[in-house]
């Protein structure tokens, strides 16, 4: 069964959140691995947000509308 757009915008938004906390979660600790969880905190936010603009564009809202929200 293939995902909606709005599953994978959803999947992306929790992927990001996650790496994030894992990212918080890690600084300070010297783990060299902080920045690399942030820059996929932000690879993930990233498709997120792509994902939900073809969600609203595939849904009739015009890319102005979505990023007016």
């Amino acid at each position: 069964m293939s995902q909606s757009i709005h599953d994978r915008a959803a999947e992306y938004h929790n992927l990001a959140a996650h790496a994030h906390a894992a990212a918080a979660a890690s600084h300070g600790t010297g783990a060299l691995t902080a920045h690399e969880l942030s820059r996929q905190a932000h690879e993930h936010s990233t498709r997120a947000f792509a994902e939900s603009k073809r969600a609203a564009e595939t849904h009739g809202e015009s890319a102005a509308e979505f990023a007016r929200k």
